[in-house]
């Protein structure tokens, strides 16, 4: 992910402006430190960014999965080895503020996987605000 640009704005709209910018900074960062835990083989730790709760839904090619300990569960299945996990990278980020506590991230993903074959596709993403921390909420990825 490349810079970003940071505009600060002043008058009536900027404590909404600055609310809006810093939900877009922890959105990224959540992204960003889900990849890290990805390429370093850290499912577990990829999970993290995701909300820990029955209420999670992951839409993937076998159709909604409900729950985070079931969407842990499945990645385990589906990527049971560094190989196979390969390297992720995220790109197209289209970040929209739907409420100050909710948004949803459309883009690109792509696993370099020089044994296992290179795999893409893009996905929607539902995030919320939960105690403070921005979290997948619903996750619909396809592959290509």
């Amino acid at each position: 992910m490349g810079g970003q640009a940071c505009a600060v704005a002043t008058g009536p709209g900027a404590g909404a402006a600055a609310r809006d910018q810093a939900a877009v900074a922890g959105i990224r960062t959540v992204l960003t430190t889900q990849t890290a835990a990805w390429n370093r083989g850290d499912i577990p730790g990829f999970m993290q960014g995701y909300w820990k709760s029955d209420s999670l839904v992951f839409i993937g090619r076998r159709g909604p999965t409900y729950g985070w300990q079931q969407t842990l569960d499945n990645y385990r299945k589906g990527y049971p080895d560094a190989a196979t996990m390969g390297q992720l990278d995220f790109s197209g980020l289209r970040i929209s503020l739907l409420a100050p506590n909710a948004a949803q991230v459309v883009g690109r993903w792509h696993l370099a996987r020089p044994s296992a074959g290179d795999v893409q596709g893009h996905f929607l993403l539902v995030m919320r605000q939960v105690g403070g921390q921005w979290v997948v909420a619903a996750d619909h990825t396809n592959s290509e």
